[in-house]
């Protein structure tokens, strides 16, 4: 039987309580690295957290063996593979976990380093298959 993560999505909902956590991802990721930021200028912000909202509910499910949200996946694995219409290259995935651990510590009330190791645990997953198909 594969994992829920149910302890991450509930980490997840608190999160999202506080309409500044998304924002604060991004200030985060792009704090990081010019190529981030660079990546990232022209982005309709409003349309880019809707789709990272979304984005990190279906990596927790795929990450739970969800298989109903595997062509979603596909899709976001091809629009961030290197032919993709916002290519990611698998080696900076790596800020944006940290930078969404980041994000959560400063939201997440019941944050603790075994709450942290479930969400690098769970967005390893999708994170893996996006650097899989990136070529």
């Amino acid at each position: 039987m594969s994992d829920s993560y149910n302890d991450v999505v509930q980490s997840y909902g608190r999160c999202l309580r506080d309409k500044g956590f998304i924002d604060r991802f991004y200030q985060i990721l792009m704090s990081r690295d010019s190529e981030i930021r660079a990546a990232f200028s022209g982005t309709d912000f409003g349309r880019q957290r809707r789709a990272l909202r979304r984005g990190i509910s279906t990596a927790l499910m795929f990450a739970a063996g969800n298989d109903f949200v595997r062509e979603g996946v596909d899709a976001m694995a091809e629009v961030h593979s290197r032919r993709g219409r916002a290519p990611v290259e698998p080696r900076l995935y790596a800020l944006w976990l940290d930078s969404l651990v980041d994000a959560i510590a400063e939201t997440e009330s019941r944050f603790n380093p075994q709450l942290e190791q479930r969400w690098r645990e769970a967005m390893s997953v999708v994170i893996r298959y996006f650097s899989e198909r990136y070529n």
